[in-house]
């Protein structure tokens, strides 16, 4: 089986571009996130003729999670247990309900449960968003404890944008990322929690030098300098993590017109 997540940065506008790289890259499952569409919108027809099932969910413009594949897609969840959600009021201390946003999606395909993640941003280290994500990171190991506890040879796989460079090795200058986020200690800590829980990123032990990059922003000319940032990760439970025979960025789907700023990240198991 060959896994994949991909921040797609809206799908409508790169819907074919998706499609084929599907195709090329001979993918059985793919999380995508930042879909940008409400579930409507989403270009079911599209997926389902090149032999896909999918599931989406999306409440806006903003946001967006969806899984495809051509393995199966069964027990479709929107969300994870206790997920929480963001008081869009909390910094006018204003009373009001927390949204529970379109960031976290699980299906089993194929035997393995995958969870299409979107962490939220952060924005900055004095925003409420970034107290929003750290609370976001604390309730999914939370619920991947659970998980693995339920079940310790659970084939679980927790992909997407994490929106966390956890070592200085993953950013292309830590000087330049100095004091702002997905380089903070706190958010460093809190996905370094996920491998004590007992999930692996299965990339970096293929990788282990710095220069692997999954997102470039678009300004500043950030691809073509290799200024890049490695925020996109597969983290898989010891019986997937056991599986993986090969784990890579495929960056050349940066590159050209239309680009997501992101590039795929693939894992390839063994039956």
């Amino acid at each position: 089986m060959r896994l994949a997540t991909w921040n797609v940065n809206s799908i409508r506008s790169r819907v074919d571009r998706v499609l084929s790289w599907l195709d090329r890259a001979d993918v059985d499952v793919l999380a995508m996130q930042e879909t940008k569409c409400k579930d409507e919108q989403f270009p079911f027809e599209r997926f389902e003729a090149a032999g896909y099932e999918v599931a989406h969910v999306g409440h806006s413009q903003w946001n967006g999670v969806a899984i495809a594949s051509r393995v199966g897609l069964d027990d479709v969840e929107i969300g994870f247990p206790h997920q929480p959600g963001f008081d869009k009021n909390a910094d006018e201390a204003l009373l009001s309900t927390p949204v529970v946003e379109a960031r976290a999606l699980g299906a089993t395909c194929g035997g393995v449960r995958v969870w299409s993640l979107y962490v939220p941003n952060g924005r900055t280290l004095t925003d409420p968003h970034y107290a929003y994500k750290l609370e976001w990171l604390a309730a999914l190991r939370a619920a991947g404890t659970d998980w693995l506890t339920a079940d310790p040879g659970a084939q679980i796989a927790l992909v997407g944008d994490w929106n966390i460079a956890p070592t200085d090795a993953d950013v292309w200058s830590p000087e330049f990322f100095e004091g702002k986020t997905h380089v903070s200690q706190p958010e460093r800590d809190a996905f370094h929690a996920f491998d004590s829980a007992g999930f692996t990123d299965v990339m970096r032990p293929l990788h282990p030098g710095p220069g692997v990059y999954t997102y470039w922003d678009y300004t500043q000319l950030r691809f073509p300098r290799k200024e890049g940032m490695r925020i996109d990760f597969i983290l898989g439970s010891p019986a997937l993590s056991a599986r993986v025979t090969d784990a890579n960025v495929d960056r050349e789907e940066r590159k050209g017109k239309g680009a997501s700023d992101h590039a795929p990240v693939f894992a390839d198991l063994t039956d």
